[in-house]
Parts: C-alpha cells; sequence; structure tokens
C-alpha cells in the first residue's frame, strides 16, 4: 500500500451519479477491513430529509455548503487513522475547496462509467435533482468529466457486475 495512504488512510471514490461509487465502495470496504461511509447518506441522515428536498429547499448551493460540512467530517476521522472509503456525491470532487481536502488526506479513485450505462442506471431522473432535465444532466455529465479526470486513478466501469469492478479497483497501483 502506498506511502500516503498509511499516513491518512482515505480512499475517496469520485464519479457520476448512477456509477456505482455506493456499491463497488461497501464492497472495497468489505475486501480491504475498513470502514465505509456514503456522503449523501450522512447527509440524509444529519438532515432527515432526501437530497432532492434538500435541493430543493436551499438550491445547489445551499447543499453544497452541508456537503461541504459532512466531507470535512469524515475527512477529520481519516486524519486520525480510521481507514476509511467514503463514496462522495456526484459534485463533491468538483468543488475546489473539497479537491483540496481530499488530495492532501487519501486517495481519490474515478469510477469513470459511460453515459448510457449511468442513463440506464438512472432511469428517468426523478428522484435525483440533477438528473430531472435529460438535456442538462446530459451536459453536466460531459462537463465534470474533466474534473474527474484530476482523480489519483481511474477505473472504467464496463460492467454492472460489482465484484469485477471492486476487483478492478483492487488491481491499482496503489494497493501494492
Amino acid at each position: 500500500m502506498i506511502l500516503k495512504l498509511k499516513r491518512t488512510p482515505g480512499i475517496y471514490l469520485v464519479g457520476f451519479m448512477g456509477s456505482g461509487k455506493t456499491t463497488i465502495g461497501a464492497k472495497l470496504a468489505d475486501e480491504l477491513g475498513w470502514h465505509f461511509g456514503d456522503l449523501d447518506e450522512d447527509i440524509v441522515k444529519t438532515h432527515q430529509t432526501s437530497i432532492s428536498e434538500l435541493f430543493d429547499t436551499h438550491g445547489e448551493p445551499g447543499f453544497r455548503e452541508l456537503e461541504r460540512d459532512a466531507l470535512r467530517k469524515r475527512v477529520r476521522a481519516v486524519q486520525s487513522g480510521r481507514p476509511l472509503v467514503l463514496a462522495l456525491g456526484g459534485g463533491t470532487f468538483v468543488d475546489p475547496e473539497n479537491n483540496r481536502l481530499l488530495s492532501e488526506n487519501g486517495v481519490s479513485v474515478w469510477l469513470d462509467c459511460t453515459f448510457e450505462r449511468i442513463r440506464a442506471r438512472v432511469g428517468d431522473g426523478s428522484g435525483r435533482p440533477l438528473a430531472r432535465d435529460p438535456q442538462r444532466f446530459k451536459d453536466l455529465f460531459h462537463a465534470r468529466r474533466s474534473e474527474y479526470s484530476r482523480c489519483d486513478y481511474r477505473v472504467a466501469v464496463e460492467s454492472d457486475d460489482a465484484a469485477e469492478v471492486t476487483a478492478a479497483v483492487l488491481e491499482l497501483p496503489l494497493f501494492k
């Protein structure tokens, strides 16, 4: 395992909504014997309402501030030496402050999924605020790719088999 992970044991899964961050993250944490967290679940639990409701009530800027606070809390645990695999929200990594915090406290892994696979997984997008408008959804997917490409590692998601994708993550040089 690389030195950076030994110092700050955080693996942050990055990718567009529907890319499998939660599913792969839980499997990866289980394989490593680490804790698992899902940033969106943390926010829902803390605020006792859905992500959609938070977007509708606070708007995207307000939601991003709640997200930033939840991320800081999780990173503090990593800084104290608690190994964690964390599934990020689709927009978390795009924020420069979040990006800096993550790069200083662990390793980011982009689960790179095709738009067609994402669209099939997300369906009509009614439960996801940023997927409600099909054209905006597609534009957002393409806009975020350049941000995601700044991750430490990239894994192409070419299957819906979570075990296969998890195995691909475990083959990354960070575990050698």
